[in-house]
């Protein structure tokens, strides 16, 4: 029973894990009907934002089942997989957008992203900020321990590198909202709960379809789980990049790939100090040996890595 004034958060995290659990066919017609509440409290005004990955593969399936003018924007950042741009290129209706800035400026003018996108925003916040209240907040945190610099991280803060969280913002989410503001049109994101904290915190506040956040957005396979994503790939015998994702099998009563299950963008440290060896940047060294070159030693990756004790060759 839900309480009196509203959900708690913890009975929305309950209402996700409820939601994780139900099979493919069942979330397949819920994510139909968020797309169509949206679709049409949009007046057809949409999106979607496409990246050639897997999740965004199946987005785009899933609205142009429905609606097959719905466009899908990609945005160039220079930060994808070769393969992956290549399978754009064959998807039609597709509208490419530039950044104003490279990867390259981004990190040169803030910083790398290292870590995680909270612990990245929030070293760059406490070396940047101008409040002696929010640089206090970003050690020693809130009463539950959260919002501070993990310890385990803190020496980031005396780095020979900056650290900063913008990467995303400037090549990623500012093309898109530049185009929202000049078409009119809002997205559908193919974003999954399971993949972050943040990304579980944001739909415990907003949910699938948000009406009432700064920007609007929908997400409606956000309770989907990535074996659900191959499931529906498999089932539905939708093309993908199987160069970089390999064959779809079942291993331990889910679906999964035989080579990389998460694309994302080929430079970020987001998360590469959790991975076991061969890492993202191990493998990159095998199977393309010049963007590794070019991350690792043009962009000085390597003294990041170094510095958090993260192998590269």
């Amino acid at each position: 029973m839900l309480s009196e004034y509203g959900p708690t958060n913890q009975e929305k995290r309950m209402y996700l894990n409820q939601r994780q659990s139900l099979p493919l066919s069942v979330k397949t017609i819920m994510s139909k009907r968020r797309i169509r509440e949206w679709y049409e409290q949009q007046n057809g005004r949409v999106y979607v934002g496409f990246s050639g990955g897997k999740d965004s593969t199946v987005l785009l399936n899933l609205v142009r089942s429905m609606f097959p003018d719905v466009p899908a924007v990609f945005s160039d950042t220079g930060l994808e997989w070769p393969e992956l741009r290549e399978f754009v290129k064959t998807i039609d209706n597709v509208i490419w957008l530039k950044p104003k800035k490279t990867f390259k400026q981004v990190i040169e003018e803030y910083g790398y992203p290292v870590i995680s996108k909270e612990q990245s925003q929030f070293i760059y916040e406490y070396k940047h900020t101008k409040s002696e209240k929010l640089a206090n907040y970003r050690i020693h945190g809130n009463a539950s321990g959260g919002g501070k610099i993990s310890k385990r991280w803190i020496s980031l803060l005396d780095a020979p590198f900056a650290c900063s969280h913008l990467c995303c913002y400037h090549l990623k989410k500012k093309p898109f909202y530049d185009y929202e503001k000049e078409s009119g049109r809002v997205g559908f994101i193919g974003v999954l709960a399971e993949e972050s904290r943040l990304r579980e915190q944001s739909f415990i506040k907003y949910g699938c379809n948000s009406f009432t956040s700064t920007r609007q957005t929908s997400r409606p396979m956000i309770f989907w789980r990535e074996r659900d994503v191959f499931g529906y790939i498999l089932r539905h015998r939708l093309r993908y990049v199987k160069k970089i994702y390999g064959n779809i099998v079942l291993r331990h009563g889910a679906f999964t790939s035989t080579k990389e299950t998460r694309t994302g963008c080929l430079f970020c440290m987001y998360g590469v100090h959790m991975e076991q060896s061969p890492n993202k940047f191990q493998r990159m060294r095998i199977t393309h040996p010049h963007l590794w070159d070019y991350c690792i030693n043009k962009l000085n990756l390597k003294q990041v890595l170094d510095y958090i004790n993260v192998p590269y060759i």
